[in-house]
């Protein structure tokens, strides 16, 4: 069984290789190529533009793929979503794709692009956004990213996917509408998904890739505590966590040990420290499965 894998070339590619190698499969691929190496001898990879990951599902091509749901409604591609995975190229959150216009344009609804040029890489899209809003005579244009330079010489208006915004600022573009919320999403053709093996391993895949994700806002902590210090530690730690506390080769001693929101820990250890807890340690977790 060999399963055919889709990687997001461009803006994706680093955070997608990080997250897969948190979940423990080592990705490696020199600047000239767009075949990685995996070590793991049951998948091939290819490295795609996100953009076409969604087509080649479709047809066959791919077995399996990372794609954002901005580029899966844009193709209208007809390919089984296995699960969501929270992270972007900069971010957790999820990208908008946005109506943009100039701070000062007149445009200030999807009805106001009657008769207008509208450049973007999400060319069906952005069509089906303004037939269901009537406005049947606008101009959309496909154009190879760097949409916010050719507004207003090139065109009235862009639609485009934004994480935070800046870009549009630095512009002097303002958001004129959202089309949609996109989150990277780990999809499958249907043969695949209909072949036990691979669909096996596509399972496989997304519960480490959802563990490496689970495991990235945590972290571990460990220490030894005092028996008679153990019930005013084990107070200071977070409401419904229960910790794993173990004996020590001292009797005296108890082993403590939880997984918390990394952001707690720097209230929670002085806390700690304060109540009794020595040794503590701080960890960093690859993978958290629930």
């Amino acid at each position: 069984m060999l399963l055919k894998i889709g990687l997001p070339k461009g803006s994706l590619q680093e955070a997608t290789f990080k997250l897969l190698s948190k979940a423990g499969w080592d990705f490696r691929v020199d600047a000239r190529s767009y075949q990685p190496m995996v070590d793991d001898p049951e998948i091939s990879a290819l490295l795609i533009r996100p953009q076409e990951i969604p087509r080649y599902l479709e047809d066959g091509i791919l077995d399996v793929g990372i794609t954002g749901k901005d580029w899966i409604e844009d193709n209208g591609a007809d390919v089984h979503e296995v699960t969501e995975l929270t992270y972007s190229k900069a971010t957790r959150n999820p990208i908008r794709v946005v109506l943009a216009a100039p701070e000062n344009s007149q445009i200030e609804g999807p009805r106001d692009l009657a008769g207008k040029r509208i450049a973007t890489e999400y060319v069906q899209l952005t069509e089906r956004y303004l037939g269901a809003h009537g406005v049947r005579d606008a101009s959309v244009e496909f154009s190879w990213g760097a949409c916010e330079v050719k507004v207003p010489v090139l065109a009235d208006a862009i639609v485009v996917n934004t994480e935070t915004g800046n870009s549009l600022r630095a512009h002097n573009l303002r958001i004129v509408d959202t089309l949609l919320l996109s989150t990277t999403r780990l999809v499958a053709n249907h043969s695949a998904w209909a072949d036990p093996e691979k669909r096996a391993k596509i399972e496989n895949l997304a519960m480490l890739l959802q563990g490496a994700l689970n495991a990235d806002a945590l972290v571990g902590l460990k220490m030894n505590v005092e028996k008679s210090q153990l019930d005013a530690v084990v107070a200071q730690l977070p409401a419904l966590k229960r910790p794993t506390v173990s004996p020590l080769y001292d009797n005296g001693w108890m082993a403590v040990e939880i997984i918390i929101e990394e952001k707690q820990a720097r209230d929670l250890i002085p806390r700690l420290k304060r109540a009794g807890a020595e040794g503590i340690v701080e960890y960093p977790l690859n993978k958290v499965v629930y």
